[in-house]
């Protein structure tokens, strides 16, 4: 079945434009009701800082309520807060609202499964069949109710800190805490400091309208400044859901998805606890790969895309995956991708090992990675094209192992993406330049 309204994680777009409007939103509530809790039951619904998160909780909780569901209403909750909230609740299934590290001006719904985990594509397929049709309005005394539960977001604070491994604590770490002025703006700062850390919070005000503006995972920069400014150890960027995470160590520079999916492995080697390959993207650093081969860490590439990668460990038994967004899985701790638990498996090895984030990262060496993305008039077929793949061919030759290279078009921009890394900035710079005109020459052509 071609899918309408679910992309790759959940339903997303302009607020006020379809599908995210407030009769769409009951529709869904009711839809999902009937798929998901036909026989009644509840569901909790969380949601980010976002103005609009008002109006799709309300529409939400309208469109359950009316199918016969009760509604927990949590208020502002990372996306894994609800996954793990809704377990813990017995409830059926959990809905978050949120557009994730978009601005605010966009929003979104997606949602778990009983067992914290994402929908399957069949079960989204059902809720799609029925969304067209009106709401369904239960007889009286089947109605549901709704009841707010903020205060009970402690038990995902409890959670996130017995992540940790026995007796370890933060006691004597200065960490700047950047929440993107989004969902984790209370938990992230109190989990941190119930740890004994002392917090430097930043992007920790939200107003509704601020939501990843200048700040958190996506945009670092005011985090990188902070963290050398106020001489702490290191700092801990989420974005506007709290799935996603991305580092700082003392001197400013960035650590991202690849170097945190490094360094917790590690970890996980060393404890002797790491379980299966590490899951990766097509997109993922190949000086991460050769570091895992160099370790005896087994390694494989998913589709880009987090629901790919579970789907991946799930196969081969693995327990560990992320991209080089920051999103990670850590499968032996959580349902689905963390921001905070992630950042505190980094912390916990930054601790075992007793050294400092910068001195881990050095150990593994990225590879100099080019992006150049190609405008084109009309859609140009990559793999069919004879000399798009002469030329990739013949780049992966002059690369001799040492090199990668990825030609793709992109699913949202008339482009095409041309990816190269290879050890040497000037030969990934020069190859992606050659490709990128074989690629224009095509597009032309057409």
């Amino acid at each position: 079945m071609t899918r309408r309204y679910f992309g790759t994680d959940g339903i997303r777009g302009r607020v006020g434009i379809a599908p995210m409007t407030v009769d769409f939103a009951v529709r869904l509530a009711s839809a999902a009701a009937r798929v998901l809790a036909p026989n009644g039951g509840s569901v909790l619904i969380g949601k980010d800082t976002r103005l609009s998160g008002y109006l799709f909780e309300s529409a939400l909780e309208a469109g359950f309520v009316a199918a016969g569901v009760d509604v927990y209403l949590t208020g502002p909750l990372p996306t894994p807060g609800v996954a793990f909230m809704a377990h813990r609740f017995d409830c059926n299934f959990g809905v978050v609202i949120s557009a994730s590290h978009n601005l605010f001006e966009d929003n979104g719904i997606k949602f778990f499964d009983a067992a914290g985990g994402k929908l399957s594509d069949a079960l989204e397929a059902q809720i799609e069949q029925l969304i067209d049709e009106p709401p369904v309005t239960v007889s009286s005394e089947r109605l549901g109710r709704a009841l707010r539960v903020d205060r009970s977001r402690a038990h995902y604070q409890e959670f996130c800190i017995g992540t940790l491994p026995i007796g370890v604590d933060l006691k004597g770490l200065k960490i700047v805490i950047d929440c993107a002025n989004g969902a984790a703006y209370k938990v992230a700062p109190r989990v941190l400091a119930d740890l004994g850390a002392e917090i430097v919070p930043i992007g920790c005000s939200p107003n509704g309208r601020n939501i990843n503006a200048g700040c958190g995972s996506t945009e670092p920069k005011l985090l990188q400044l902070t963290v050398p400014g106020v001489r702490a150890d290191v700092g801990i960027a989420l974005d506007g859901d709290g799935d996603r995470v991305v580092m700082v160590d003392h001197l400013g520079r960035v650590v991202n998805g690849d170097q945190l999916l490094y360094l917790i492995a590690r970890g996980r080697q060393a404890e002797g606890t790491l379980r299966g390959p590490v899951v990766g993207t097509v997109m993922t650093n190949l000086g991460l790969e050769r570091a895992f081969e160099q370790l005896g860490i087994g390694f494989l590439r998913a589709a880009v895309g987090d629901r790919h990668v579970l789907e991946m460990l799930r196969d081969s038994g693995g327990m560990l995956g992320g991209e080089s967004s920051g999103h990670i899985l850590c499968l032996d701790k959580a349902t689905t991708g963390d921001g905070l638990v992630s950042a505190l498996q980094v912390l916990a090895v930054m601790r075992a090992m007793g050294a400092k984030l910068a001195e881990l990262v050095a150990q593994l060496q990225l590879y100099p990675q080019i992006m150049i993305n190609v405008p084109v008039g009309a859609a140009v077929d990559v793999e069919r094209s004879a000399a798009i793949q002469e030329a990739i061919a013949a780049a992966e030759i002059r690369f001799a192992g040492q090199g990668r290279v990825i030609v793709r078009a992109s699913g949202t921009e008339a482009v095409v993406r041309v990816m190269v890394e290879a050890r040497e900035a000037t030969l990934a710079q020069a190859e992606a330049e050659l490709l990128a005109q074989v690629v224009a020459s095509e597009a032309g052509a057409q």
